[in-house]
């Protein structure tokens, strides 16, 4: 059982865990720089400031198990109304379904915030991401290839949408 609400300061530090082992050992995020508490903190206070929502995921023992989120895709005026979401999930909780019900619920939240569109960028690599994109109806629009590096090799994006109405 997973129960999904809105994060709270007390999630930080269990959001900043997942966020650092995805930076030190995957390439969802194209970071190599691990953060600290506090950027944590301003990163979820102005994420709510802007009324944007950051879900989590909580198992059957309240164990916090994933993240999702969804903000300015960018900042010129023509493209308020779409988005672009990140979903991460613990290391040891991944492909059980947990990334399924956070975007589930993102999605929701963006629909009944009004948004037109959510955007996706996911490294091209990530089949199990672009799968569950795909089964929740985003689109694939396109391909970035060797636009990122890590881990010493280049990383092609794949570019989905979701048209929300």
């Amino acid at each position: 059982m997973i129960l999904i609400n809105d994060a709270s300061e007390a999630d930080a530090p269990h959001i900043l865990a997942i966020y650092n082992d995805a930076v030190r050992n995957t390439t969802a995020i194209w970071n190599e720089t691990e953060v600290d508490l506090d950027n944590r903190l301003a990163w979820l206070n102005d994420r709510q400031r802007a009324g944007f929502p950051v879900l989590v995921a909580h198992d059957a023992n309240g164990r916090l198990v994933g993240y999702a989120t969804y903000g300015t895709w960018r900042s010129i005026e023509g493209f308020r109304h779409t988005v672009e979401h990140s979903v991460y999930v613990c290391g040891d909780q991944r492909g059980l379904g947990i990334g399924a019900q956070l975007m589930e619920a993102l999605i929701e939240r963006a629909r009944a915030d009004k948004l037109h569109v959510m955007v996706a960028a996911v490294e091209s690599e990530n089949r199990a991401s672009i799968r569950l994109h795909k089964r929740l109806g985003f689109e694939v629009t396109g391909v970035m290839p060797q636009v990122g590096r890590k881990f010493d090799r280049w990383l092609d994006l794949t570019f989905l949408q979701l048209i929300l109405e």
